[in-house]
């Protein structure tokens, strides 16, 4: 199992090659699906669009939100194109982060001159030196 770090690690790397690619601007949808794609040619496991579930007070809601990418069932990507990063998206990423049990997060803004101007790593009560369990194979979909 490759470790969280070195898995971020080449998520920005593609993120950068796509970006410097295709440019700014286009769709959330379209930066998604690309950068699947690349990622999976890369080798790693790849699930788009997967859903995530809450469970309060002897209620299930079985899609309250969907994660817009998940690495090796282990890291978590959400896609923006927007023209500045907030503090809603980053709550948006962190509450994936702890539904899903999950320690680390990338928010990857397409929208910016540079990529790196746009790329945000969140942590979860992260240690490197623990790493995660995968989410359960029956929340992802891998593409």
């Amino acid at each position: 199992m490759q470790p969280i770090d070195a898995i971020s690690s080449d998520v920005v790397g593609e993120a950068i090659r796509i970006h410097r690619e295709l440019g700014p601007g286009l769709l959330e949808s379209v930066y998604e699906a690309v950068l699947a794609g690349a990622l999976v040619k890369r080798g790693y496991a790849v699930a788009r669009q997967v859903p995530v579930a809450i469970d309060y007070d002897d209620l299930h809601f079985g899609c309250a939100f969907r994660i817009d990418l998940l690495v090796e069932n282990r890291l978590i990507l959400e896609i923006k194109s927007v023209e500045k990063l907030t503090k809603l998206h980053a709550k948006q990423l962190l509450t994936y982060l702890r539904l899903t049990k999950q320690p680390v997060g990338l928010l990857l803004n397409f929208s910016g001159l540079t990529m790196k101007e746009g790329i945000r790593r969140l942590v979860n009560d992260y240690r490197p030196d623990q790493e995660p369990s995968a989410i359960s194979a029956a929340s992802a979909r891998t593409n």
